[in-house]
């Protein structure tokens, strides 16, 4: 799988513009994006999802074209074959485990139902060791199983890639450790692509992967 990101874009709020200017190439399975808050890294995540449209540049994952300026393609979110999973989660709240892992299976705005469930929800749900919460609210499970459901939900839509914004933040020293390590050994058993985004050097250590860092919009280091 290789990643092929060259994005330029500049905002600006007021009397302060930031300028993105950003260029990743890996045939690596793990890519991580280091660096302090606010130096581009979830605006580059943001772009190769669709959530953000560069002025100029291409997004390619494994030779497939999400953006190209110049081509004029830019793919709709829905079409891309990425899965975001959110520094929060954003597990929707009204919903449970089963039907939030459900939740993009199918189009269109109906919640998934509570007591009929998708193959593929049963398959996560397995693969996730998360059978005896499956019918619990978000707020009723620990941290580390939200992450995991934020997980199973992107896998559920058989994404070509997963982009993971701050995934270990939000959890205590202790659980920090031990999921890092379940999302390695995860992405040994599936076989996933991966594009993480820290601040922590002990997660750069940890993923062991194509490190590239960024400040105030560009790459600073390749490692």
């Amino acid at each position: 799988m290789s990643v092929d990101i060259a994005v330029c874009k500049t905002l600006r709020s007021d009397d302060r513009h930031f300028e993105l200017e950003v260029a990743i190439v890996s045939q690596h399975r793990r890519v991580v994006l280091f660096g302090p808050s606010g130096s581009g890294k979830s605006l580059t995540l943001r772009a190769v999802a669709g959530l953000l449209t560069p002025d100029s540049g291409h997004v390619r994952i494994d030779g497939r074209v999400l953006y190209d300026s110049v081509a004029r393609v830019d793919l709709p979110t829905r079409m891309r074959g990425v899965a975001y999973v959110y520094q929060d989660y954003a597990l929707f709240p009204h919903l449970t485990v089963a039907q939030n892992i459900g939740f993009g299976l199918d189009r269109g705005w109906l919640n998934p139902r509570r007591r009929q469930r998708d193959e593929r929800v049963h398959h996560w749900i397995d693969s996730f060791e998360l059978g005896n919460v499956a019918d619990s609210y978000p707020s009723r499970i620990s941290g580390g199983q939200r992450q995991r459901v934020a997980l199973a939900r992107a896998l559920a839509t058989e994404p070509r890639i997963v982009v993971l914004d701050e995934p270990f933040a939000a959890l205590d020293p202790a659980l920090r450790g031990r999921m890092r390590a379940e999302l390695l050994a995860l992405q040994a058993r599936l076989d996933l692509q991966l594009m993480v985004i820290t601040h922590d050097p002990a997660d750069v250590d940890a993923l062991d992967g194509h490190t590239f860092e960024i400040r105030d919009g560009r790459v600073v280091h390749v490692g």
